[in-house]
């Protein structure tokens, strides 16, 4: 193994709920008279923290979102998670490798400690993943594309970053992880591939990541 430590995104690459909170997101903000596509909210907000959200309505339209947008939209998403969330296809087998073979492992996500919990449980993951393995930007104060999170991440894991490898399907990720100093391997199953330019390495098949970090 060429690492110490795979340091996972949640949303898009362990569990496949970016089609869904985007599709809420979406609708929510139009609802609220900001018209918002499907598509534009994954360009605008995939892989960003919930703060993106109202940076870039403010800065777009001079106009502040709801006191009570994050807890009306969170309720709608984990209502849908419970319904509908599935493990990204392939992601079991990576993380039974990972355990077959004692590498380390965790998670460092733009969500909040609730949403990945809410998240794991819907999608059977939880069972992979304790307290000492999950890392939120609630944890930083800042989302990605900053660093901070990462570097965090490894902090407490207690790896350096060079030797971490991120696995991430989101521009801001990428970027993320490459200002954090560390590898980075792009999942290209929802992100076209020269969108995660600045990854070190790209594959479009979770199953395929096993390959990769041997």
């Amino acid at each position: 193994m060429r690492y110490d430590l795979v340091i996972f995104d949640n949303d898009g690459v362990l569990v496949d709920s970016e089609p869904l909170s985007n599709k809420i997101l979406a609708a929510y903000l139009t609802e609220l008279g900001h018209p918002t596509s499907y598509e534009d909210s994954l360009r605008d907000y995939m892989g960003g923290a919930v703060h993106r959200v109202h940076d870039l309505i403010l800065e777009r339209s001079g106009q502040r979102l709801p006191v009570d947008f994050d807890e009306v939209f969170h309720g709608r998403v984990f209502s849908a998670f419970e319904r509908e969330l599935k493990p990204v296809d392939g992601a079991v087998e990576v993380l039974e490798q990972l355990d077959r073979e004692g590498v380390a492992y965790c998670l460092a996500s733009s969500g909040s400690h609730e949403r990945i919990r809410v998240g794991h449980r819907a999608a059977g993951l939880d069972r992979w993943f304790d307290e000492k393995r999950v890392f939120s930007a609630q944890d930083v104060g800042r989302g990605k594309p900053a660093p901070d999170l990462f570097l965090y991440a490894a902090e407490r894991m207690g790896v350096t970053p060079e030797k971490c490898v991120v696995v991430e399907d989101s521009p801001l990720g990428v970027q993320a992880a490459v200002a954090a100093g560390m590898d980075v391997y792009g999942f290209t199953g929802m992100t076209a591939a020269e969108r995660l330019s600045g990854a070190t390495e790209l594959f479009g098949d979770m199953r395929e990541l096993s390959r990769l970090l041997s």
